[in-house]
């Protein structure tokens, strides 16, 4: 896409995504959408408001995704940045993302409460279904997740470590492709 005066050069915008790797035990809530040609996974999250803090972003975002009331889990320290420049469809010049992934953990009895599903707004107001699946933290590396944090969260020798370096390699187009 070549800018013009009225459209903005690709990743001339930032923006903010936080998101959570919400643990029960050794297992993690993880998003799994099915396309009709792809599945992927996303930790639930979504992008910082204008003026939203990101403590509120993120309380809001699992709300609004897990029905969980931030409040009730433990932790909620920061564990992984991912810088995203990733070239994508659409008509408009994609945005350079920031991904801050929080740690949260819960009890089987807080997940017993949560959401099964999660409803995401298309643009075109539509809604895209994704499950909410409890996954083995440590067989996440080969699976499709955005942004890919599988190996590195497969990687943890268990759900409290503390994570060696909070910066993630960039995803870039050299290193991946949009689904």
């Amino acid at each position: 896409m070549t800018p013009t005066p009225d459209t903005p050069a690709p990743f001339s915008r930032i923006k903010i995504r936080t998101g959570a790797l919400v643990f029960c035990g050794d297992e993690v809530a993880l998003i799994r959408r099915d396309r009709a040609d792809s599945t992927h996974y996303t930790p639930p999250g979504g992008n910082v408001e204008p003026g939203e803090a990101l403590p509120d972003a993120l309380a809001r975002e699992l709300a609004e995704e897990l029905r969980l009331d931030i409040d009730q889990a433990e932790g909620g320290d920061l564990l992984w940045v991912i810088d995203q420049r990733v070239t994508r469809p659409g008509p408009t010049p994609p945005p350079r993302k920031l991904h801050l992934i929080y740690r949260l953990h819960i009890t089987p009895e807080l997940r017993a409460t949560l959401a099964e599903t999660e409803h995401d707004e298309l643009p075109d107001g539509s809604h895209e279904t994704g499950i909410i699946e409890w996954v083995d933290y440590r067989k996440t590396a080969d699976l499709p997740i955005f942004p890919p944090i599988g190996p590195a969260l497969a990687a943890l020798p268990d759900p409290h470590a503390t994570a060696t370096d909070a910066a993630l390699p960039a995803v870039t187009d050299e290193n991946y492709t949009w689904l």
